[in-house]
């Protein structure tokens, strides 16, 4: 699977370590940045996260996901889901992932690095990444998302 990689200085360390599970699981990984733990702001890194994947799929390139960290995981999630098309979901374990996934058709997974440990943000990644949208009574939701905001 193609997965978009971004974070800001703040999620930094945990992007560069789900990077490195996702390459050694055999995924396909674009990092957007940022490159250091020099300060950015987490808006520009949700949007260009957010951009890649709507891109991506619009052209009909397989499957693609996206992974976006920040300090909380809030701010770069709030800014991922300015883009049309972006379902960025803020999770917190494997269950919340897993949800994100089946309910609501998520394709952007957001992390707060200052709030997950690295043990449950992998298993949270690998749970979002494993898990296929359930359709049905989700559907009509996941419509009504995708007419709305951007």
């Amino acid at each position: 699977m193609r997965v978009v990689v971004g974070s800001d200085h703040a999620g930094f360390a945990l992007k560069q370590h789900l990077k490195a599970m996702l390459e050694l699981a055999g995924h396909a990984v674009l990092d957007v940045g940022t490159d250091s733990t020099a300060s950015t702001d987490y808006p520009d890194w949700g949007v260009l996260v957010a951009e890649r994947v709507v891109e991506i799929e619009r052209g009909s390139e397989g499957p693609v996901r996206g992974v976006a960290v920040c300090g909380s995981g809030i701010g770069i999630s709030i800014a991922a889901n300015k883009v049309r098309g972006a379902r960025a979901a803020l999770v917190h374990d494997e269950t919340s992932a897993r949800l994100a996934r089946l309910h609501n058709d998520a394709n952007i997974v957001c992390f707060g690095e200052r709030i997950i440990g690295r043990v449950v943000a992998e298993e949270a990644l690998r749970a979002f990444l494993s898990t296929e949208f359930e359709g049905g009574r989700h559907q009509g939701r996941v419509d009504k998302l995708n007419s709305r905001g951007g």
